[in-house]
């Protein structure tokens, strides 16, 4: 019977050990998930005390293995040592955050939160990059910050495999595959899979643009945006210093050639092997080899037409819908895509920042610059397949073209007369006025 009872004592210690330690285990884990599936800047307020529980798990767990954790959390059933734990934990269902910044407001849950929210105020960085001089307020954002130079990617994406460095990032990277976009605009119903591109979206409807452009002051609302237009004036001023050297056109046009190619291998790395166009970023280029491949794979509900964008396909359904967002605030005209409307303001504002580098006259749109360009170099690229005369722009090859199909897309609406080009339509309603 001793021994019966013995054996039967050993059993009860050995299960009590083993929840404890599931218990713990759980714990942990939901805290990790808490962690990464939160935004960046808030995980450096929150590690610091996971590292804290941590030790006092490994305390408890090494002097006193044999107690059971008394205070259990009635919300979710979380269980803690201490009654002070439960209190502090508590915090997290009721919202409660006694602990505020005196600088700025900001509440938080505990006292060593608001210490490491501190260190945002007085610059404090005590963690430093070894390999690129970074510094960081604290240890664990150093510690994800070097998955950048090591390339550690540990968390996958289950449906493609795709590996990312931290589990936040596989969170929003799986609503690319569900579809989901829980982030919408309040002004246009535009949704989108993460809060920052909501956050940059919403700079459309506020006008603020907050990178601005060191050589010509001109402002753009992502920094992205800033990186591709500070090319044209390196572009620009290679250009310049070209034609300060050189006597005549021809050489004009042989130097600047050359040197545009230079300048397109040093900044744009990825060439289509197909027409080698090339490219700052390798998904421009696959988006791009659509063009040669034909594929359109987003198509339009309503009436079956194909684009190879998704962003061209939103842009079409305004078509239908007859949207325009974006509003001039100087005469109300609307318009349907934001490129449309700035090329619109310098019409009110007068501006035209697209400059001919040989002649210097300027244009309000980069497209009108293009085809002024010809002039200079004589260049007609595009060519009429059923009577090989050849154009600059081939926007004049396909109103050319209705002289052989005869298409005549602008009728009158008051006596149905139809017309190939719209002067010709704006020319009649001027005579007869309908």
């Amino acid at each position: 019977m001793a021994f019966i009872k013995q054996e039967s004592e050993d059993l009860r210690i050995t299960e009590v050990f083993t929840l404890k330690q599931e218990d713990h285990e759980e714990q942990t884990g939901l805290m990790v998930l808490k962690e990464e599936t939160q935004e960046f800047n808030e995980m450096e307020e929150i590690d610091q005390y996971r590292t804290q529980d941590l030790r006092t798990d490994e305390k408890s767990t090494e002097g006193d293995q044999e107690t059971e954790s008394k205070f259990k959390c009635c919300h979710c059933g979380k269980h803690l040592r201490h009654r002070q734990n439960l209190k502090t934990h508590m915090r997290v269902h009721t919202g409660e955050k006694p602990f505020t910044c005196k600088q700025c407001g900001k509440c938080f849950s505990r006292n060593q939160n608001l210490t490491a929210h501190m260190r945002v105020h007085t610059g404090e960085k005590d963690f430093t990059c070894q390999q690129c001089g970074k510094c960081f307020t604290r240890y664990q954002n150093l510690k994800v910050h070097m998955r950048i130079h090591t390339g550690l990617k540990p968390f996958t994406c289950p449906k493609c495999g795709k590996g990312f460095s931290q589990k936040a990032h596989v969170m929003d990277h799986m609503r690319v595959h569900t579809g989901e976009k829980p982030f919408i605009c309040q002004k246009c119903g535009k949704s989108f899979t993460k809060k920052q591109n909501l956050h940059v979206h919403m700079r459309i409807h506020t006008g603020k643009k907050p990178y601005t452009c060191s050589e010509c002051d001109r402002c753009f609302t992502q920094k992205s945006s800033l990186n591709c237009h500070m090319r044209t004036h390196k572009d620009l001023m290679v250009l310049k210093e070209e034609t300060q050297e050189l006597d005549e056109m021809e050489e004009v046009d042989q130097k600047h050639s050359l040197r545009t190619k230079k300048e397109v291998q040093e900044t744009k790395s990825y060439m289509c092997r197909h027409c080698g166009k090339s490219f700052c970023h390798e998904k421009n280029l696959k988006i791009h080899m659509r063009v040669h491949t034909g594929e359109k794979p987003f198509t339009c509900k309503q009436c079956g037409k194909g684009f190879n964008q998704i962003q061209n396909l939103e842009v079409h359904m305004r078509t239908h819908t007859g949207e325009k967002p974006f509003i001039c605030h100087k005469c109300g005209k609307g318009f349907k895509q934001i490129q449309n409307l700035e090329a619109h303001m310098t019409i009110h504002t007068g501006e035209k920042p697209f400059i001919c580098y040989l002649c210097g006259k300027g244009f309000t749109q980069k497209q009108n610059l293009q085809v002024h360009m010809n002039l200079h170099t004589g260049e007609k690229r595009f060519n009429c397949q059923q009577c090989e005369k050849s154009f600059p722009v081939k926007h004049t090859l396909k109103m050319h073209m209705r002289v052989h199909t005869g298409e005549k897309p602008y009728a009158c609406s008051g006596c149905g007369k139809a017309f190939k080009q719209k002067s010709g339509l704006y020319s009649h309603n001027k005579v007869y006025k309908h």
